[in-house]
């Protein structure tokens, strides 16, 4: 007579499952405010709108939900080879609320979705201390999230995350490009490197043509290989905000804002972009992370390629008026945040026009 089947001999150990939970929950309530009405671990989360009256003056009128998804992609092949995970949690924070962003909300709660071939409670628990530092960084809470463990979909050692955030705006308050005019500074924010797009193009050239391993340093790059491209992606959101909070939204002062993910400054600056609007952006306005040309160079990728997939250094752009430019330049180095002038708006088809 044969053994009785369980759930743990179909590859999941319901008893390491409750470590893994336990493990996470003890780091998901460092995230946890006045908004946080429950514990974890129930089957959903309750968020009250009504105790976060610091973020507006007088409370939210018109509230507005955000939503926005997203994952690390890639990226998590270079976290595998450098069997370091405790960042890439911070990536999966930082695609969402950097999005969530540019209509002006604020992060309220961020939730995951992890999948696995088999229970690693260890593998979890890093995962989950780099969302937890991702949401401390956006100023929002990790109130929940989904761990699925299946054994006949993933190749052992493979993995997946996604991430998935809430937001709130006053209606009147939202930016969505619409007053963006003639003379309007568009600002770049400093990214920290590649953030969490372009990997597939990254990992070809690093990897299978110029056969490198995570653990080759780099002297251009200062560092390995695999320290350059797990450099975690920046968060955009409290140098954001405290920009909003000095410039009214009503004055109209902050006219757009773009998260530069895949694709780069050519494809999402447009997207904000009113009819009849073109950005003109001058290259070399800003200093670029050497991680760009050196990846180029390595893969003789040509510079229109480098400027659809790559941010080549700049994660998030404003479209402010011209003469709050300055000062709203200053307010952010003051944040941590280096930004530079790259460029204006003119009359014209919308898109973005490189100059020089």
């Amino acid at each position: 007579m044969s053994e009785p089947l369980d759930y743990k001999s179909a590859g999941l150990d319901l008893d390491v499952y409750e470590d893994t939970i336990g493990r996470i929950g003890r780091l998901v309530k460092k995230t946890h405010g006045p908004g946080v009405l429950d514990g974890f671990g129930g089957f959903a989360s309750l968020f009250a709108l009504d105790v976060n009256r610091w973020l507006f003056s007088g409370g939210y009128r018109r509230p507005v939900l955000v939503t926005c998804t997203d994952g690390v992609g890639t990226k998590l092949k270079v976290a595998a080879a450098m069997n370091k995970f405790d960042t890439v949690g911070i990536d999966l924070v930082a695609m969402s609320v950097n999005d969530c962003l540019c209509c002006g909300a604020q992060p309220l709660v961020f939730l995951d979705y992890l999948a696995m071939p088999k229970d690693d409670p260890v593998l979890a628990e890093e995962l989950v201390k780099g969302m937890v530092e991702g949401c401390q960084q956006a100023g929002c809470s990790l109130t929940g999230g989904e761990t699925a463990i299946l054994p006949d979909f993933y190749a052992p050692g493979d993995f997946d995350m996604a991430g998935f955030a809430v937001g709130v705006v006053e209606r009147d308050d939202a930016i969505d490009g619409s007053h963006i005019q003639p003379g309007d500074v568009v600002l770049g924010l400093a990214s920290t490197g590649l953030h969490s797009n372009g990997y597939s193009l990254a990992r070809k050239i690093v990897f299978d043509h110029a056969k490198l391993s995570v653990n080759d340093h780099v002297p251009e790059l200062g560092r390995t290989v695999g320290e350059e491209l797990l450099t975690p992606t920046r968060i955009y959101v409290k140098a954001i905000h405290e920009i909003l909070k000095h410039y009214p939204v009503k004055k109209h002062v902050v006219r757009g804002l773009a998260h530069i993910t895949g694709g780069g400054i050519v494809d999402n600056l447009p997207r904000i972009l009113p009819p009849n609007r073109r950005a003109f952006i001058q290259r070399g306005s800003w200093t670029m992370p050497p991680v760009f040309p050196w990846m180029q160079s390595l893969g003789s990728v040509a510079q229109a390629e480098m400027d659809r997939v790559f941010n080549c250094g700049i994660g998030f752009t404003m479209v402010v008026g011209a003469y709050y430019a300055e000062s709203i330049r200053e307010r952010l180095a003051e944040a941590q945040t280096p930004a530079f002038v790259i460029g204006e708006i003119r009359e014209g088809e919308t898109g973005v026009e490189w100059v020089g």
